[in-house]
């Protein structure tokens, strides 16, 4: 009798496909103004980086702020949660792996205002910013990363 290895690696391939399922980012919920389009092209940098993104129009992004604990000095356009973590503003998605891949003990990350040449605001001219993290019980915040041209 004759035996087969194709049940095994039929089973080994179901078994690595699952696990690459298993391995993705986790879902990045956005609010955002109905009208602003440089929140939708931010959620368009991150889905390109590998995110599943899910955005909800409000017109109180006021109470998303405070309902998430984004002080005014931290404010942009959006504010964003993943897994747990605050991101608000045009943060670049490699930050937010980062963010994610540290486990950090932050309450997330900030961009504030809207500079130029940040994820979602290409507008030819480029500003140099940083992109800032904050802890829960200490809103002072430190810098997470810095983007200088």
């Amino acid at each position: 009798m004759k035996r087969t290895l194709r049940p095994l690696a039929s089973t080994v391939l179901l078994v690595a496909m699952a696990s690459s399922a298993w391995a993705k980012d986790p879902v990045v919920t956005v609010y955002k103004d109905p009208n602003c389009g440089c929140c939708s092209a931010w959620a368009e940098h991150l889905e390109d980086s590998g995110f599943e993104v899910r955005q909800h129009d409000t017109r109180d992004m006021r109470a998303v702020k405070i309902e998430h604990g984004v002080s005014p000095e931290l404010s942009s356009c959006h504010t964003a949660v993943v897994d747990g973590y605050v991101i608000e503003g045009h943060v670049p998605a490699d930050d937010i792996h980062r963010l994610l891949d540290e486990k950090s003990e932050l309450a997330g990350l900030a961009v504030p205002g809207m500079p130029h040449g940040s994820p979602g605001m290409e507008t030819g001219r480029v500003d140099d910013y940083a992109v800032l993290g904050w802890h829960h019980d200490d809103r002072t915040p430190d810098i997470f990363s810095e983007y200088t041209h």
